[in-house]
């Protein structure tokens, strides 16, 4: 990977990042198919609707830009120039990849898992570099190595960070990114990143940024709005750090934030503002809300405190944001914990006391550091440990949190919260990335993959665990999948019985009403029981006021599914966990594969209009159209072979997707792929047929 500072994406503070999270390679479908490897794009991919054959490469990515004017030179390998104040979305080809597809959930805060989480206070807001400015692929790749975010309980807003001066500044989130948040109510913000001098910031394009037409109005703040509407996403975070402006352009740019605000705000957008740039338009970071940047803050939605907070500017800077009229939880307090993650020491006093109120809100710059300090080879279940110990703490269980743990993990701070709200509501435990691809069970592909948009709604409180004897552990695990790329593992002694929290839910109770789970027992014999609560706990950190229903006994080592009627009970489900009874003695494996929870069955329409877009050798777009009735989860395509068996080639939310490295099997004079609409329940829908000759 390039270690220049024009391709890395830069620290908040004008330093370059300590560490470039970059994909390795430029793997663009997420799973290869008679794998070939992919070509790389140099400029922009042709129309989603072009004719087939019209294009060299087709590989989609996600979208970035200048605001106006470009560099002087020719962009490097694999960098395409592009200008915001040129885009429009009609002529956006990769937009059908780009645009999310899952919108903003609602949630709702149960009681907290533990006595010091906090609802209403602090919030928190996290800036995560997910991959390169330049050739970050639309719909996941061929890697299981992936910053594979699953603790979106305790987030309340992602941005997408990055941007440099040598790719570009402007950075819309991909779809899968903001599938995965939405799905789990996090709003998602793009980035618009104005770098210091020292790495390439041109002061011109601050002035591009800020420029107004004839009628006095700001029109790429218009553009900005335009571009998070079309892809689906919830805003922008503004980070301007170049130097040497003045009060002109100090005013400018307070008059771009206004208009920005104000028209975000109209399509239900937001605007964060990064402590960077002051209203006299040169750059001092102030570690606070002061009289140089406070018109700033008050004319966007929140704001981004520096690092050289102290614990007097953060309480000068709360009591300063309540005189203006606004929350002192509007203000982010910025915590860098880039390149030591969990061991960084930080002053959790100055933000999130034990004792008193909070001050602020916590920012956390680069929390992706759980996947990028681990060792080269890592497993996921590496991966998904040391983000964890992040989230939730030493104790890995936030009903029983570690208060003598250095690290004040968000669990401890920030209460949980869930969209479990509506029926049908099914998890299969994928958290987004595996080493393979199941489906009821099977291996369909053995390639590893990553698209965080097939990411399930994930337990919250991971793990809470309730037992009198000896802890058993709980984790997503790889090795083996019901569907997707994961399940829920649990192993240990189980000397007692063990309850293990599943969800917070809102679910309504009916006549019909019923939950199924898909289990298996690896070791040891095992009686499962479901675990349901109509009610919330009495106090924070209480057990919910669980029942327990006996799941049918079975026979046998595999998977199966096994469901319970809610018969008889009504008004609401607060909350979904098992009870495990070791049966046998020694030690217990047992792997949870999927739940599901309905009233009725429900099946998707198929795809409609399923064809071949464009095609270059063995890469091609693939677009269909949703049919009603039934709501769609992601669609899944496959390949046929000429002996009629079939491949996994990929699944996505979007209504296209690309498949790369095809070749033609031995007598194959035409490729043919089938499409599925999946549902809620991952009931499949017929199948979409497409041929395509070679």
């Amino acid at each position: 990977m390039s270690q220049h500072p024009a391709r890395r994406p830069a620290h908040p503070d004008g330093r370059p990042g300590r560490r470039a999270v970059l994909l390795a390679g430029a793997a663009s479908a997420f799973l290869p198919a008679l794998t070939a490897p992919p070509a790389q794009a140099a400029a922009a991919a042709p129309d989603a609707g072009a004719a087939p054959g019209a294009a060299a490469s087709l590989q989609p990515y996600a979208s970035y830009w200048y605001p106006d004017s470009l560099p002087a030179g020719s962009p490097g390998a694999g960098i395409t120039w592009r200008s915001l104040k040129a885009w429009r979305a009609g002529t956006d080809t990769d937009l059908a990849f780009n645009a999310a597809s899952v919108p903003l959930a609602p949630r709702f805060t149960p009681v907290p898992a533990n006595a010091t989480a906090r609802t209403g206070q602090a919030r928190i807001q996290s800036l995560v570099s997910f991959g390169p400015t330049a050739g970050n692929p639309s719909q996941g790749s061929a890697t299981a190595d992936y910053y594979a975010l699953t603790h979106w309980a305790y987030l309340d807003e992602l941005v997408f960070w990055g941007g440099s001066s040598g790719e570009g500044l402007i950075l819309a989130p991909n779809a899968p990114i903001v599938d995965a948040a939405h799905r789990h109510g996090v709003p998602v913000l793009g980035n618009v990143f104005l770098p210091p001098a020292a790495y390439g910031g041109q002061l011109q394009w601050t002035r591009d940024l800020v420029q107004k037409d004839a009628a006095g109005h700001h029109p790429l703040a218009a553009q900005l709005v335009a571009v998070a509407a079309a892809y689906g996403f919830d805003g922008w975070f503004v980070n301007a750090e170049t130097g040497g402006g003045d009060s002109a352009l100090g005013a400018g740019m307070l008059g771009f934030v206004s208009e920005l605000k104000t028209l975000a705000a109209a399509r239900g957008q937001r605007v964060t503002w990064y402590d960077a740039m002051t209203v006299d338009g040169s750059v001092s970071w102030q570690g606070a809300l002061d009289e140089r940047n406070q018109a700033l803050f008050q004319a966007a939605d929140d704001m981004f405190v520096d690092f050289r907070w102290s614990a007097g500017s953060l309480a000068s800077s709360g009591r300063r944001a309540e005189q203006l009229g606004r929350s002192r939880y509007e203000l982010w307090a910025g915590v860098d914990v880039e390149s030591n993650g969990s061991n960084t020491s930080v002053d959790w006093d100055a933000i999130v006391p034990t004792g008193a109120a909070h001050t602020t809100s916590l920012g956390l710059y680069r929390p992706e550091w759980t996947r990028g300090h681990l060792p080269a080879g890592h497993t996921p279940e590496a991966f998904h440990a040391a983000d964890d110990r992040f989230w939730t703490g030493r104790s890995l269980d936030p009903s029983r949190p570690d208060h003598a743990d250095s690290w004040r993990a968000p669990a401890l701070s920030v209460a949980d919260r869930s969209t479990v709200t509506a029926l049908p509501f099914a998890s299969v435990f994928n958290t987004g990335h595996g080493l393979r691809w199941y489906e009821r069970g099977e291996v369909a592909s053995d390639a590893p993959w990553n698209h965080l948009g097939l990411q399930d709604r994930l337990p919250s409180r991971r793990w809470s665990v309730r037992t009198d004897g000896q802890r058993p552990a709980v984790s997503f695990d790889f090795a083996d999948a019901w569907h997707g790329g994961s399940s829920v593992l649990v192993e240990g002694a189980l000397d007692r019985p063990a309850v293990v929290d599943l969800y917070a839910t809102r679910l309504p109770l009916g006549r019909n009403t019923v939950v199924e789970l898909t289990h298996r027992a690896d070791a040891g014999d095992v009686r499962v029981e479901l675990a349901v609560a109509t009610a919330e706990p009495d106090a924070a950190g209480a057990a919910p006021p669980y029942t327990y229903l006996p799941l049918p006994a079975g026979t046998g080592k595999g998977w199966r599914t096994t469901a319970v009627r809610l018969t008889g009970r009504s008004g609401t489900v607060h909350a979904l966990g098992v009870r495990l009874t070791s049966t046998g003695g020694g030690p217990v494996r047992w792997r949870l594969g999927a739940l599901a929870v309905r009233d009725k069955a429900a099946t998707p329409a198929a795809p409609d209009k399923a064809r071949v877009t464009a095609a270059a050798g063995g890469d091609l777009r693939l677009a269909w159209h949703h049919r009603a009735p039934g709501t769609v989860r992601h669609y899944t395509v496959h390949r046929v072979l000429p002996d009629g068996s079939r491949r996994f080639l990929g699944a996505t939310g979007q209504r296209a997707h690309f498949v790369t490295g095809l070749a033609p099997a031995p007598g194959e004079r035409a490729v043919r792929f089938e499409v599925r609409a999946v549902g809620e329940l991952y009931t499949s829908s017929a199948a979409a047929t497409v041929t395509h000759p070679w």
